[in-house]
């Protein structure tokens, strides 16, 4: 069952879960996955959080504990997550150990109401870094126009960062930039390089599932002949603007310091439309370096029947350059799509955690202790 998973491992993929909850955690799944299923990595977002504690199982004890304590709704959800995230942690140290760092990690968001508040998510992050206090943590910044200056002083303080919700290949461009320039003030100020990593998560499904259904509303045989390249062209193009920045004189100077560099992570990775290969967006972006995060199904999907033919992305730029330029040449604009993707995305996170505030608020009205 594991072949195609360590076949993908030994190309250099490292492949992270997409899901956490404390019934993962405390039913020894997490470490069997592991152990048997050559899971090197953790990611959380809003959405995650907000099915596992809504699901309800295993909380029930610390929210009576918080109830009784009175906590505001927000405290409450921070002290929740900050928990599952510390406890995958430990799991998760001995593969981060062993990797010197490069993986066994845990990622946890900054609260998505923030996403357009540079101040306010660069405190977050450092709040939630001394909150799970593990080393082996990333915090998540997405990356909107206001998460670019953060990203650079919250790399610069020291602490490790996922990048979340890139569409663009020019926004890419732009959180490989804020990670140097990240690296660049914490060298100034003297610190060890070598203990900060990063991963830039470039999602993909979501680039096919906004740009097939334009392809269906044109029509046309040659519109249809597009449908689900999109995504792997650009995610492909992605690692070719990944080599070019970590080959850059600016980068050299920074890797004789002991600088890691920021790995590429393929999100969203479960396929969207069931006409495609579940392991589409796993066996078709196979390259050294990068990560990969797949929910459980696509794990399984890929440990079942997934083809792991080696490099699928070097050597295919050409091509991903022609697809793309097809689809604009139809008349979609791909600077339209992926505005209203990270817009989208910023909103169904923020969302997620509205619903999540909500269900917390009474939960913990109902467990709190009655007045004498």
């Amino acid at each position: 069952m594991t072949d195609a998973l360590k076949r993908l491992s030994d190309e250099g993929v490292a492949i992270w879960l997409d899901d956490l909850s404390r019934k993962r955690i405390t039913s020894g799944n997490l470490a069997e996955l592991i152990d048997q299923q050559h899971v090197v990595g953790v990611t959380t977002n809003p959405a995650i959080f907000q099915k596992a504690i809504s699901g309800g199982e295993g909380y029930g004890p610390q929210l009576a504990d918080l109830a009784a304590r009175k906590v505001t709704v927000d405290e409450a959800i921070r002290m929740i997550t900050t928990a599952d995230v510390r406890d995958a942690a430990d799991i998760l140290r001995p593969v981060f150990d062993a990797t010197d760092g490069q993986d066994g990690r845990v990622s946890i968001e900054v609260d998505p109401r923030l996403a357009h508040d540079t101040p306010a998510t660069i405190a977050e992050a450092k709040q939630l870094a001394w909150l799970v206090d593990r080393p082996n943590t990333l915090i998540k910044i997405p990356a909107t126009k206001a998460g670019l200056p953060a990203i650079t002083e919250v790399i610069g303080k020291g602490i490790s960062v996922n990048v979340t919700l890139i569409f663009s290949l020019e926004r890419y461009r732009e959180v490989m930039d804020a990670y140097l320039a990240g690296l660049e003030k914490a060298k100034a100020a003297g610190l060890d390089l070598s203990k900060i990593h990063s991963v830039a998560s470039f999602f993909v499904s979501r680039v096919d599932s906004e740009i097939d259904k334009r392809l269906d509303g044109i029509g046309t045989d040659e519109a249809k002949a597009l449908k689900g390249k999109a995504a792997l062209a650009n995610a492909r193009l992605a690692y070719e603007a990944y080599e070019e920045v970590f080959g850059s004189e600016r980068w050299a100077a920074l890797d004789k310091a002991q600088a890691n560099k920021q790995r590429p992570l393929w999100a969203s990775t479960g396929v969207k439309d069931p006409a495609y290969k579940d392991t589409l967006y796993v066996v078709d972006l196979v390259a050294p370096g990068t990560v990969n995060t797949m929910p459980e199904g696509t794990l399984e999907a890929t440990a079942d029947h997934g083809e792991v033919t080696g490099d699928t992305v070097r050597g295919t730029y050409k091509q991903a350059r022609a697809e793309l330029d097809a689809v604009a040449k139809l008349g979609i604009s791909y600077d339209d799509v992926v505005q209203l993707l990270e817009d989208e995305g910023v909103e169904k996170f923020e969302a997620s955690w509205n619903d999540l505030l909500k269900s917390t608020e009474a939960e913990l009205s109902r467990l709190a202790p009655t007045e004498a």
